[in-house]
């Protein structure tokens, strides 16, 4: 704490520095988009959640503590609750209170006072937060420890010592009923000057204005003879309550007169208060407020004491973690809701068997049952990345799942990364330092180079940057040629990818390309490809995947499906 280092909930060393940035195509061929916009209507909220699951680091450690942080959120919805409500509150008071404006200087009693009050809610939130943290039922390190930093904060910041100022700062504003003006006139009866004469307690009460000021003026004794107020004196109302001697401050060339005074006549009108046109005084409340605060300046000093004190703490320190908790918050409600709805989801964890490098038994794709109500069409399979499968050649017929299934795997390194529990009845991963997917590009974005000369560039791309730790996605990748051509590019790029050790998934029609695993392992590389093939079950595409060998070579079938020239859909079956 007193080295005033940030506390986060995302990041074990408050630091996401050294964090590899998926880029904008990866995060649609994943569907982030799609999955940030169910977790949440909010657009600064999605864009938040998006930040936070684009950043991939293959740190054991960061995940480990997310999936804890996550666990004891969805775990403790009670928690989770309150500590969304505490939320609104601080951003309501950060959002529509006076605490934005840039100084001090620019504010008034009044002003300083309604911030005063805003701190008061800021040290009941944290409070309120520190009681929700002390749940005996938190396990994890990320909120063990935040709760140690709230109480730090709380304890160094002297929160304690700021709830007492408050109610001493508001006694002695509440305490105040009324104010003493001292009038400084000439040989004229002409106002030259006006200043304080005293601050009290209590409210001044009405006495009969001529026959008092009368009294005052007509008797030697009663003109005193020094500027001291010896407390005798009655209150001279000018006006009924409400109609205010204050509001009717008129200005007049260079200067403020008071122009509703019973017993003034209309040259005296003209008088000056020593109040230039420059500051404002035609507003009676400002006017006013401008009094107390030279009337009332040690007060107001001790407010703005108070106020550069604390605000910061309370705005900057509390309000930087609201973001990371409403990213844990969105996901364990979405996560909940399709859990009661039948849909399975797991704790992802951490292999600790450094030739396995991802197991997944029942996965699914996401992205698929967002829109769905319940899981009853949903196809699960299980998938292991290790030495001897390190890159899968994935084939089968069009519309078959393989797009689905690539896509999947990628959610799910993205979730379980950012310690979200995953569509699985078991993952065990070791987690990559960043996703790479090559998925067919838009039209737009291959008129310079045409479609292959695009895919051999972003290839190479991906290639140069990628490391054993990463996880490449390919879709469909140098089939925009013809099939020899695209065959010999994808051969050499699988061989490229088995020298750097990457584990991948290549999805594509080319089934030569997979018959061809055996040769290309055969280099002698220390990891392996193998085929893995979409099922059929009994002419019908079931979505299952299975290691083995392809099934007859359907690319020019499946892709004169893909484009409608078979001779039936050109036709019609006639």
């Amino acid at each position: 704490m007193n080295d005033n280092k940030p506390f986060s909930l995302l990041y074990p060393d408050s630091d996401s520095e050294g964090y590899r940035k998926l880029t904008e195509s990866a995060c649609h061929d994943l569907a982030l988009d799609v999955l940030c916009a169910e977790l949440t209507e909010n657009q600064k909220e999605q864009n938040m959640i998006m930040n936070v699951i684009s950043k991939m680091t293959a740190s054991k450690e960061t995940a480990e503590y997310r999936k804890q942080i996550f666990k004891d959120i969805l775990d403790l919805p009670e928690l989770r609750k309150k500590m969304s409500e505490l939320f609104d509150k601080i951003e309501y008071i950060r959002k529509f209170g006076s605490s934005h404006i840039d100084t001090d200087e620019k504010l008034g009693f009044w002003h300083l006072m309604h911030r005063l009050d805003e701190l008061d809610d800021y040290i009941k939130c944290v409070e309120a937060m520190k009681e929700c943290l002390s749940d005996n039922d938190i396990r994890s390190e990320g909120l063990i420890s935040f709760r140690k930093y709230v109480d730090d904060l709380y304890n160094e910041a002297c929160f304690a010592e700021m709830k007492k100022d408050i109610t001493e700062l508001k006694k002695k504003s509440s305490d105040i009923q009324s104010v003493t003006l001292g009038i400084n006139v000439n040989d004229r009866f002409e106002a030259v000057s006006m200043g304080l004469v005293s601050v009290n307690s209590k409210p001044f009460r009405k006495s009969n204005i001529v026959s008092s000021f009368a009294d005052a003026i007509a008797s030697k004794n009663r003109i005193h003879e020094d500027c001291e107020w010896n407390g005798d004196m009655h209150y001279h109302q000018i006006e009924k309550a409400g109609s205010g001697f204050i509001s009717n401050i008129q200005t007049m060339g260079a200067f403020t007169a008071v122009t509703s005074n019973a017993f003034v006549d209309g040259a005296v009108r003209s008088t000056v208060v020593n109040s230039p046109e420059g500051d404002n005084t035609t507003n009676s409340t400002w006017y006013l407020d401008n009094i107390m605060n030279k009337i009332l300046d040690s007060l107001v000093k001790k407010l703005r004491d108070v106020l550069t004190k604390y605000s910061n703490i309370a705005v900057v320190n509390i309000s930087g973690i609201m973001p990371e908790f409403v990213y844990y918050i969105r996901f364990a409600e979405f996560i909940e809701k399709k859990m009661k709805c039948g849909f399975r989801f797991c704790e992802p964890k951490i292999s600790e068997n450094e030739t396995v490098s991802m197991k997944a038994k029942d996965l699914y794709n996401l992205r698929l049952a967002l829109t769905m109500e319940k899981p009853d069409d949903i196809v699960y399979n299980d998938l292991d990345f290790d030495k001897e499968h390190s890159i899968y050649i994935l084939t089968g017929a069009n519309r078959g799942g393989k797009t689905t299934i690539t896509q999947a795997v990628g959610l799910m390194f993205v979730l379980a990364q950012g310690g979200i529990y995953v569509p699985a009845s078991e993952f065990i991963f070791k987690p990559a330092d960043c996703i790479y997917t090559h998925f067919p590009a838009d039209e737009d974005k291959t008129l310079d180079l045409g479609r292959l000369g695009e895919e051999c560039v972003r290839f190479k791309d991906i290639y140069s940057e990628c490391t054993e730790n990463s996880l490449v996605l390919l879709n469909e990748t140098f089939s925009t040629t013809s099939f020899e051509e695209g065959y010999y590019i994808a051969r050499d790029s699988v061989r490229a990818l088995l020298k750097k050790q990457v584990r991948a998934i290549y999805n594509t029609h080319m089934h030569k390309l997979a018959e061809s695993v055996e040769e290309m392992n055969a280099e002698g590389t220390s990891v392996k490809a193998s085929s893995l093939i979409m099922k059929n079950e009994n002419g019908k595409r079931s979505f299952k995947v299975e290691i083995a060998a392809p099934k007859g070579s359907s690319y020019a079938k499946d892709i004169a499906e893909k484009y409608g020239v078979t001779y039936e859909m050109l036709t019609g079956g006639n």
